[in-house]
């Protein structure tokens, strides 16, 4: 659900610590060198705080990131402030968003595209992505799988306890949907306390099959170019956990 990230917010990079963010930029990077794109332009949706965008510019291309939490993008902005990187955060949905002009490339990580729940909203991501990029620009995005929603996270609950605060994540798995719900209740520390505040936080993402991103891809005049497994040029596997899809600007 869109919408949801804002109790998390504060929390969000320290339960991210594990990403392996420098690997995911390099990965990304290598796709766009290998398509002839190693400046310009480049958008992310579904930027977070940044973590990722700001890797990206540190690679040399002019990054814009867009996110639908003004929490997340205020810590985003944080992160931006001494670096001079010139990023541009903008709070927009990313299926309504807008751009001044076209980009090189769009990319789109951490499995933001799960979030988008129905066909018809993800063909406006993509429709949206064709008319914002250049002829023959790239739109690389990852997404998890079925298979860890179904195999991996199941009905399984997950805890981590850090000094800022705890965090419960309470997986369900709806297989004639292939929807994951996450409840998430977080206990975060107040500053120069030892009280603590209760959020909670429903997240819904939805596995989508190869197939139907080809066609939907094909629907919007994007070209799919590549379904690969989690960083490698490898296929897609039936047990990959992560895949990255690589679409072209028809």
């Amino acid at each position: 659900m869109l919408e949801n990230y804002t109790g998390y917010a504060s929390l969000y990079d320290i339960s991210m610590e594990h990403i392996p963010y420098d690997k995911w930029a390099n990965y990304i990077d290598g796709i766009l060198v290998q398509h002839g794109i190693d400046k310009g332009l480049v958008l992310e949706l579904g930027c977070g705080t940044g973590n990722m965008t700001r890797k990206m510019a540190d690679k040399g291309y002019d990054m814009i990131g867009i996110d639908f939490s003004e929490d997340m993008l205020s810590i985003a902005r944080q992160g931006s402030e001494d670096r001079e990187d010139g990023i541009l955060y903008l709070c927009q949905d990313m299926r309504e968003f807008e751009l001044y002009g076209t980009v090189a490339a769009i990319i789109c990580v951490c499995d933001s595209i799960n979030y988008i729940l129905t066909e018809e909203d993800l063909s406006k991501v993509f429709r949206l992505a064709s008319n914002y990029l250049d002829p023959g620009g790239l739109f690389i995005f990852d997404m998890d799988t079925e298979y860890l929603y179904r195999e991996v996270l199941g009905d399984n609950t997950t805890y981590m306890n850090h000094e800022l605060g705890d965090l419960i994540w309470e997986n369900s798995f709806y297989p004639d949907d292939m929807i994951n719900e996450v409840n998430l209740t977080l206990f975060i520390k107040e500053s120069g306390s030892n009280l603590y505040s209760k959020h909670e936080e429903t997240h819904i993402r939805k596995a989508y099959t190869i197939d139907t991103i080809k066609r939907l891809l094909d629907k919007t005049n994007l070209d799919f170019v590549a379904a690969y497994h989690e960083l490698t040029s490898e296929e897609a596997r039936d047990k990959s956990e992560r895949i990255y899809i690589v679409a072209k600007e028809r």
